[in-house]
């Protein structure tokens, strides 16, 4: 079963899509930044755990692999549409008025530096109901208030489902706080972004 009708028209209104997760969802986002097509008309911010101090090749990895232009995040980036972000560790990403970036040094939240928090939050202050947030695997409790959040100020949020997650308590956490909107398996993802 595909996503549902409601939800398939906000995706085609959607500005901003945001991706969160942990361990876990690193395979399922390499595969959504291969499939999503160079002229999806939206912006995608992806907010990953990565290893503090830790060298990482995602954003390389990533670039290679995507048909649309991808980019580690530098403070003070405009945002475009067409363009795939991705956050940078060591630094809280945050969306400003002007739909720009700021890089934030400040301490980790849920021991996590990006932060899927602080992104969602930022996000659902600009975007508002131009925003569909959509949180993925991971082992910790990161993603779900800002869910909260964009889910309050009128975004589409999803979380993956449990079962389907290698780790659930990311998505189950945003699910067991009223965050999710939508419940969706790992193929109905795959769906949603597939539709033009």
């Amino acid at each position: 079963m595909g996503p549902d009708k409601n939800l398939l028209e906000r995706w085609r209104t959607t500005e901003l899509l945001l991706l969160g997760g942990s361990a876990g969802s690193f395979k399922l986002l390499f595969q959504m930044v291969k499939l999503l097509p160079a002229d999806l008309g939206k912006t995608v911010i992806i907010v990953i755990h990565r290893k503090r101090n830790f060298f990482s090749e995602i954003a390389k990895l990533f670039a290679e692999n995507s048909r649309m232009s991808l980019r580690e995040i530098e403070d003070k980036d405009v945002l475009e549409k067409n363009t795939i972000y991705i956050a940078p560790a060591n630094y809280h990403t945050l969306i400003e008025k002007g739909r720009y970036f700021s890089l934030d040094v400040s301490e980790a939240v849920w021991y996590s530096k990006p932060s899927i928090d602080v992104t969602f939050e930022s996000a659902a202050e600009v975007y508002k109901d131009r925003c569909m947030a959509i949180l993925l695997s991971g082992a910790n409790q990161d993603g779900a208030e800002g869910m909260l959040k964009l889910k309050n100020s009128g975004a589409v949020t999803i979380a993956q489902h449990p079962e389907d997650a290698e780790m659930d308590e990311m998505p189950a956490s945003a699910i067991n706080n009223g965050a999710a909107g939508y419940i969706l398996r790992t193929d109905e993802i795959f769906k949603l972004l597939h539709t033009q």
